[in-house]
């Protein structure tokens, strides 16, 4: 029961810094779209969330660096549930050069589905869930 989304990204120049690696930071970007991309295709989107007054932020984060990417190199982001939504959304993130099946950076998010105007943890929409399920499935 697992739900995985690959997006491909090409480094750019200005996310390397003078070591002409990808700085650290980037991968947090990286997190981020490949987890805006995989709610919308599984048709969950955060415009649709905070319409409704419900906001998402990461509440955690862990990276774990096991090799350098370079400038231009094509690199997979793999977004990775494991399990049906909550309140809590746990998320896993692989970064790999394409072709290789060695990962470069690994990690994790947690977000929060959080009332907006309360500012306190909710329930997702029943819709999350009706996404999510026959995803989580296959």
């Amino acid at each position: 029961m697992a739900y995985t989304y690959s997006h491909a990204h090409r480094v750019r120049y200005r996310e390397c810094d003078p070591m002409g690696v990808v700085y650290h930071t980037h991968y947090l970007d990286y997190f981020e779209v490949a987890r805006t991309e995989a709610l919308r295709h599984a048709g969950v989107r955060y415009r649709d969330l905070e319409a409704n007054g419900i906001i998402m932020p990461v509440v955690h984060v862990e990276v774990d660096y096991h090799g350098p990417a370079h400038y231009d190199d094509p690199l997979v982001v793999n977004a990775h549930f494991t399990q049906m939504p909550t309140v809590r959304v746990p998320i896993d993130y692989t970064v790999y050069r394409e072709g290789d099946d060695d990962a470069l950076v690994t990690g994790h998010t947690t977000l929060c589905f959080t009332d907006a105007e309360a500012r306190r943890p909710t329930s997702p929409p029943e819709a999350v869930h009706e996404a999510f399920a026959p995803l989580l499935e296959e």
